[in-house]
């Protein structure tokens, strides 16, 4: 371990958060065996259980095939960007006595290896989580026969096991990267947060077309046209609907959050390389590493709160879910404040306050704990605008009266108030960051803005401790919407009061589970502006170090004259940044239409052919044949809008431009994303309570009514929107800013456009033309090869011998 200075006491924090890592992992396996113990329930169920995940499955291993060709070329792409700059100070000194040379290797193999290890991780939490996920639906399907109780704790604690892995993996890569490399770490640490950003963005964006294509063909053509159940077992597309829920909801959301996790630390470890500098304190870098290993310990011990009786309804559900959370928050913010106290007032005198010089131990411990009331408010404030029991919701309910346009404009409405209050409480935060750190003694310029930006880095931090917590509420989402489907197609057709006892129970917690989704998505979006505002303070950082290398004096540099928007080509910086979430959304909700398209052209054809009278059986392959190919089309393509864009704008407009570019994107990428998913996520929930009405088509009343009707369609328009475009925004918005600081220096080097940078600007302005005809090109249609002519024939009678 290199000690750059710490004391016994900073190495053994340091080597406790590294055992908190396994302790995580370690209770991800306990968890693991104790839900593979539960009932499986009947055969029937356990064949549509095999089937999703035979179904997901399968997509993931083409996901995998298709995005390892880009993995490859970026490791190759971050082992040489150290050589077009000279090696940071820190390396240097870390590796002292090696040679320049020698040491833009080793760096140049740390990045690439923490990029692909980084990769690595996130793709383990997607798709263990996602099996585990998998595992978990049946078994809550079969413990609905037995008590409300035991289908929440199955749920629960099937979806803590993501959370732990998310914990777990993340803690451990970064401790690790620290342990080995020291100062010298945010070098590798920009590799393996870039890593696990760009996985969960291939996991989103797939993982979101493939589930919203399979959603919106099932439901236009089955519940519209058909006027069946949803998950019907005679609905060819219902088991292309089931396996997206885990391949979009479990794998993508849980490398969301993850490369979350890792960026927040990153950034946060980047600034508080530059707080050391100008204190010589190391408490900037050890302490963010604590507060990550008590969030760990905080997260298991909330997981035993979320528990309910025998009975129970949606509300009880809610109710012990948020304690769980609570109670880990509770927990958590104590615990920072004693470490804090004891670590920074002074270990061997408690007495004396030996954080006073720079105001105080108490202002690190402040500023995560506001993080962590951030969570919960961004909680309160998303199950306001999506839960089933506030008024918006309750208004879009009561607009289908009047049919599917009142409805979709009512939930607009809600999307865009909710967008403004999101932004008002993460601007609340930035300014409670201002007061915290921007209060301290003698402080100003370019220094003071450092200590701010840190404070927001420790938000982000705070935040996202109770990671934990934010994924198990995500995962319990489509696992229990899995269970209602297992249940909907191996109980088809019976009517007995055990059987309607458990089918409620499902539908209460899949009710449920569509608002602890639109929740942590609402915490995905705002630790992603967090996230980014904090990778903006340490691209600000290091274009300034890159400024000093080259003799630029303080007062032209960055950090001093900031980013000005009077200038122009930094406004069409900016310009250019606020457009790409809209270019990025449009695009992923093209690949959606065009695949919905196609699986209701394909379930109808299949309905002709006597589907629904029993005449055959569904063909389920197709639908889930249509939507991987749709999802696979799209993955590096939109990938590369979100890499190849910043290193144009850089290499063209210069590295205040690219600033400017990076400001515009955070901005309206986070209004748009909460744009997204909160409209999404109520018209969801008011199509869930019009089905729960009593069926009475003559008051126009519950299923099958026009109100449900017009209730489906505002469901169906903001499937894309809440699982697809709305929460790929955040990945996207990180990898940008990740690709920024991370070729930050290179611009700075290379600034001004010569016949090198005009090249390569060039070639990459070609890149992305390509990607975008490549979205935009239609998708080749796959009903040419099961068109109505392929009935299967009739076998000809043996002949008689």
């Amino acid at each position: 371990m290199f000690t750059m200075g710490l004391t016994s006491f900073e190495q053994i924090a340091i080597w406790a958060v590294f055992a908190i890592a396994w302790v995580g992992l370690g209770y991800a396996v306990f968890l693991r065996s104790q839900i593979l113990r539960e009932d499986k329930g009947t055969e029937k169920m356990q064949e549509v259980w095999n089937a999703i995940k035979d179904g997901a499955n399968a997509y993931l291993q083409k996901q995998f095939r298709s995005i390892m060709p880009l993995i490859v070329i970026l490791t190759i792409a971050l082992f040489a960007s150290v050589y077009v700059v000279p090696p940071s100070p820190e390396a240097l000194e870390r590796f002292e006595g090696q040679s320049e040379a020698n040491v833009q290797i080793i760096i140049g193999i740390a990045r690439a290896v923490a990029f692909v290890m980084g990769s690595f991780f996130s793709l383990m939490v997607g798709q263990i989580g996602m099996r585990m996920a998998i595992e978990g639906n049946v078994r809550v399907a079969a413990a609905s026969k037995r008590s409300f109780g035991d289908a929440l704790r199955i749920a629960y604690r099937a979806g803590t096991i993501t959370g732990m892995l998310t914990d777990g993996l993340g803690l451990l890569g970064g401790t690790i990267i620290f342990i080995i490399l020291g100062i010298a770490a945010p070098d590798a640490l920009l590799g393996f947060g870039f890593g696990g950003t760009l996985l969960a963005l291939f996991m989103r964006v797939g993982g979101g077309i493939f589930t919203k294509a399979a959603d919106v063909g099932a439901d236009l053509v089955g519940k519209v046209e058909a006027g069946i159940p949803e998950d019907d077992p005679r609905n060819p597309a219902v088991i292309a609907d089931l396996v997206g829920d885990n391949v979009g909801d479990c794998a993508g959301m849980a490398a969301d959050i993850f490369e979350s996790y890792e960026v927040t630390m990153v950034s946060g470890l980047i600034l508080g390389l530059a707080l050391w500098h100008i204190t010589g304190r190391l408490e900037w870098i050890v302490f963010p590493l604590m507060v990550r290993g008590i969030g760990v310990l905080s997260s298991i011990v909330g997981t035993y709160f979320v528990k309910a009786g025998k009975t129970g309804k949606a509300a009880d559900a809610m109710t012990a879910i948020f304690s769980g959370f609570v109670t880990s928050a509770w927990i958590s913010a104590a615990l920072f404040f004693i470490a804090g106290f004891v670590y920074m007032h002074g270990i061997e005198d408690l007495t004396v306050d030996a954080f006073a010089a720079y105001g105080g131990w108490w202002r690190l411990p402040t500023a995560v704990g506001v993080g962590v009331l951030l969570a919960i408010l961004i909680d309160r404030l998303t199950e306001y605008f999506t839960g089933t029991h506030a008024s918006p919701v309750n208004d879009i309910k009561k607009s289908a009266d009047t049919g599917p346009a009142t409805l979709i404009l009512n939930g607009i409405t809600v999307g865009f108030e909710s967008s403004v209050w999101s932004v008002l409480v993460i601007a609340l935060t930035i300014i409670a960051s201002i007061f915290i750190f921007g209060t301290i003694p003698g402080l100003e310029g370019a220094e003071k803005a450092t200590y701010i930006l840190y404070g927001v880095a420790m938000t982000g931090i705070g935040m996202l401790t109770l990671t934990g917590n934010n994924v198990a509420m995500d995962s319990f989402g489509p696992i229990s919407d899995n269970a209602n489907g297992i249940g909907e197609m191996a109980w088809s057709g019976k009517t007995d009061k055990a059987t309607k006892d458990a089918q409620q129970i499902m539908a209460d917690l899949d009710a449920v589970g569509n608002t602890t989704k639109a929740i942590t998505k609402g915490v995905a979006i705002g630790s992603a502006v967090i996230a980014a505002v904090s990778l903006f303070g340490s691209f600000l950082v290091d274009v300034s170090r890159a400024q000093s290398s080259l003799g630029i004096p303080l007062a032209q540099q960055i950090q001093t004259i900031g980013i000005r928007v009077d200038i122009p080509q930094i406004f069409v910086g900016m310009l250019i940044g606020g457009a790409l979430p809209w270019l990025f959304s449009s695009f992923a909700i093209q690949a959606v239409t065009r695949a919905a398209s196609l699986i209701v052209l394909e379930v109808r054809r299949q309905f002709k052919l006597g589907v629904l009278e029993g005449k055959i059986k569904p063909d389920y392959a197709q639908a889930v044949s249509i939507s991987t190919t749709a999802a696979q089309k799209e993955l590096v393509s939109l990938a590369l809008l979100g890499i190849v864009t910043p290193i144009v704008v850089g290499l063209t407009l210069g590295v205040e431009a690219l600033g400017g570019f990076l400001a515009g994107i955070i901005v309206s990428g986070q209004l748009l994303a909460v744009f997204l998913n909160n409209s999404g996520g109520a018209w969801d929930n008011a199509k869930k309570l019009i089905e729960d009405e009593p069926k009475d088509p003559a008051k126009n009343l519950g299923k099958g009514s026009e109100r449900h009707k017009a209730g489906v369609v505002g469901d169906t328009v903001g499937d894309p929107f809440k699982d697809t475009a709305g929460p790929a925004l955040n990945p996207m918005i990180k990898v940008v800013n990740l690709v920024a600081v991370i070729i930050a220096p290179i611009v700075v080097q290379y600034q001004g456009l010569n016949w090198g940078t005009g090249l390569i600007a060039a070639a990459l302005l070609g890149v992305l033309a390509w990607a975008v005809m490549r979205s935009k090109a239609p998708a080749q249609s796959m009903t040419a090869n099961v068109g109505p002519e392929k009935v299967p024939a009739k076998k000809k009678p043996a002949k008689k011998k």
